[in-house]
């Protein structure tokens, strides 16, 4: 596992490098560890540097988020596989090993992540990840394990290794000469979906990702950024539409963008119904910058777009109109 190179992203997480650094030290073995600083304002980086001296610090020049915070970093990295760690995760025993011996034998697979469970109901898989991600005709992503908001439990039911369509970016491992050929992740997201829009585009140069279901960590989840903070609304909402307009195949672009644009006005009915009208506001202000940047994201699309990206027509339909909660049943 001396190819493998952790990597945690920072910014003002000086409690959560306290309680979490450990796990990684204690069972990353033979690993290298890196934190990779976001301009922290805190003394997260000076308790790193006292506290943890085998750890590699990379100090970045600003707050710039996930995807250019980790594109940064990662060039000073020299390690053949990123795993990719948000500074939440609690790691586990032996959580390396699946992993190093799937990228081992499997040659194609290029990315993977583990079983990501919930930190404080740690028998129920958690909203970030699960395990493993798929998407829908329209760009909706869900899980194994999470359909929107209805989350299972864990009993084993997906303690396997099986080809996924994203992995989570809370525990995101790349090899990386596929993260570099595929020019990292796109900065102009910030944060949030840029996972996805990554494995995408592996995905549509003949790449794979997996789960590795005899893997597993917990995460806190909204650590960063809360479920109910109108800005992740409106990142998620934005950031999805970003990387359909690069990514769907030219004879699906535009019918599945219209389509989804609906649902998107649905959805703002709905928070208008409830009285979320700063949630209404999000979706609203990231169609707006979908249509400002409808011409930048059209340059960013390649010349093979893959047609079978989708696992079921609409996630939407059958979770909120057929009553399909779970995975399994939603297909």
């Amino acid at each position: 596992m001396n190819n493998i190179a952790v990597v945690i992203l920072n910014w003002n997480g000086k409690a959560l490098l306290e309680e979490f650094l450990p796990y990684i030290i204690k069972y990353s073995e033979n690993a290298a560890i890196y934190v990779a600083d976001n301009a922290s304002t805190d003394t997260s980086i000076e308790y790193v540097k006292t506290a943890f001296t085998q750890i590699k610090i990379i100090q970045n020049k600003g707050n710039f988020g996930y995807a250019k915070g980790y594109n940064e970093a990662l060039k000073e990295v020299d390690e053949e596989i990123y795993a990719l760690v948000n500074s939440d995760i609690e790691v586990t025993p032996n959580w390396l090993l699946p992993i190093a011996e799937l990228f081992d034998k499997d040659k194609e697979t290029a990315i993977v992540q583990p079983k990501i469970l919930d930190y404080y109901k740690r028998d129920t898989f958690e909203y970030a990840g699960a395990a493993g991600g798929f998407i829908d005709k329209y760009g909706f992503a869900y899980c194994r394990g999470r359909v929107f908001e209805t989350i299972e439990q864990d009993n084993g039911q997906y303690n396997d290794i099986s080809d996924i369509f994203w992995a989570s970016g809370a525990c995101f491992f790349i090899r990386k000469n596929v993260f570099w050929e595929l020019g990292g992740f796109d900065e102009d997201f910030f944060a949030h979906q840029e996972e996805i829009d990554l494995c995408w585009r592996a995905f549509n140069q003949n790449y794979k990702a997996k789960v590795c279901g005899t893997s597993h960590v917990f995460h806190v989840g909204g650590a960063t950024l809360k479920n109910t903070n109108p800005k992740k609304t409106f990142l998620n909402f934005r950031n999805s539409l970003w990387m359909m307009l690069k990514n769907l195949p030219t004879g699906k672009l535009f019918p599945v963008l219209f389509v989804r644009l609906f649902q998107d006005g649905l959805a703002s009915m709905r928070f208008l119904s409830q009285g979320k009208f700063a949630f209404l506001w999000a979706v609203l202000k990231s169609h707006f910058y979908f249509y400002l940047y409808l011409f930048r994201f059209l340059n960013k699309r390649k010349s093979k777009q893959y047609k079978n990206y989708y696992k079921t027509n609409s996630i939407v339909y059958n979770y909120f109109v057929l009553g399909k909660k779970n995975f399994n049943n939603s297909l």
